[in-house]
């Protein structure tokens, strides 16, 4: 472990061992990644999302290549939860229907026909906003009700804007963990169905469609990369709140590639690494940070790992980093101020550490050893998801404009 600028590291041992003593990625397989890529193109609002090559970013970075999957563009939503989340309703309700969901397109899920035999249905689920929208997006689309829960000092106009997918939204008194067992709660005392995206003993299904559900975009990456004329990049960085989004990515780099996966590298904001800590206790099972879990990062403030994505994430992932939140401040302007001809980007809090974290590693010599750890050089060919766009234009503004969390 080291403490640099205050960006903590750990290097990852379980990922040196053999891959056949790992946990199974069999749920992420390449069968599976074409069923929940077949399922989210037979959704109207269907496109696929830009692939930013940086090409002058890269080179002031001194790598290969630096690509951004931009997902702010995912069905309007400005965010790629709703992948997840509208996956885990399909896959719900074709266990309902007791049909396999290949045979279901979204517009047959919204059919009167269908509707009538499944009746009347309320999803309900905690969120920092943007799994929640999705919830209600599919919900709604689907002529289905869903109430929302958020935590504590969640924004309004996150709030807003689930409110107007037509859920019932609150924000709690609570911090994220206890407003997923709140969600949990009312789950089962109103018989509603809940669609959480993490994981815990006992509840593990539905945490584990949405995971597969998240595919879709790196799949498309991947698929866009091949089309650039590169196999693969040779490193990925993945920020992670519970780890299901981060679990996910990685799962599938695991089937597809093996042993010649990318290097992964696990970013979390520090008042909620969870995975961090986990890792740095070392005895193989997942730890919990309790408290506020304060960040700029609202999509990454979860203080409990996910059951589902934690045993990929421990065997698989090279580094787990803990940044603070002007690592995701610097990432934000970086994207937001591009350099020549690359493409601007308008990425959240929780979108843009990844960049934050290699613009640093690039240019501070204080973070020489962790650079050296990854082994990134002027060879590297680096991805990076920036899974929302503004969707707290206020606090975008704050960023950008103002220069609030600046950096050190």
């Amino acid at each position: 472990m080291k403490n640099l600028m205050e960006i903590n590291y750990i290097i990852n041992k379980s990922a040196e061992r053999r891959d056949s003593e790992k946990a199974s990625v069999e749920f992420m397989n390449g069968e599976i990644a074409e069923k929940v890529r077949n399922f989210h193109k037979s959704f109207p609002e269907y496109k696929v999302t830009p692939l930013h090559s940086l090409d002058k970013l890269s080179k002031q970075f001194g790598v290969s290549h630096i690509w951004v999957k931009d997902e702010s563009y995912r069905f309007g939503l400005n965010a790629f939860k709703v992948l997840g989340g509208s996956f885990a309703v399909g896959k719900y309700l074709a266990e309902i229907l007791s049909v396999d969901i290949s045979t279901l397109s979204f517009e047959k899920l919204r059919s009167k026909e269908v509707k009538e035999k499944l009746g009347e249905i309320t999803f309900v689920t905690a969120t920092d906003g943007n799994h929640g929208r999705g919830i209600a997006w599919a919900a709604n689309q689907l002529g289905q009700k869903s109430v929302v829960y958020m935590p504590k000092g969640s924004s309004e106009i996150r709030l807003n804007n689930i409110r107007k997918e037509g859920s019932e939204a609150s924000i709690t008194d609570l911090n994220y963990d206890d407003t997923v067992r709140l969600a949990s709660q009312q789950a089962e005392e109103n018989g509603w169905v809940l669609l959480q995206d993490t994981a815990w003993n006992g509840y593990e299904k539905v945490p584990a469609w949405i995971m597969q559900g998240y595919v879709t975009l790196l799949d498309e990456a991947i698929e866009q990369i091949a089309e650039s004329g590169v196999d693969k990049p040779t490193h990925v960085f993945l920020q992670a709140g519970v780890g299901s989004f981060a679990g996910s990515m990685l799962g599938y780099l695991v089937d597809r590639f093996g042993d010649e996966r990318p290097t992964t590298v696990i970013v979390e904001p520090d008042g909620a690494a969870c995975l961090y800590k986990s890792i740095d206790v070392g005895d193989g099972e997942p730890h919990s940070v309790t408290g506020d879990l304060t960040t700029i990062m609202a999509g990454l403030a979860c203080g409990e790992p996910s059951t589902t994505s934690w045993g990929i994430l421990k065997d698989y992932a090279e580094i787990f980093v803990s940044c603070p939140d002007y690592v995701a401040a610097r990432g934000m302007r970086i994207l937001a101020n591009p350099l020549g001809s690359d493409q601007h980007i308008i990425s959240g809090e929780s979108g843009a550490v990844g960049v934050g974290l290699v613009s640093l590693l690039a240019e501070n010599d204080m973070l020489q050893d962790m650079k050296n750890a990854l082994n990134l050089n002027k060879d590297s060919k680096i991805l990076i998801i920036s899974t929302e766009g503004d969707t707290d234009p206020d606090h975008y503004r704050k960023v950008i404009w103002d220069g609030a969390c600046p950096s050190v």
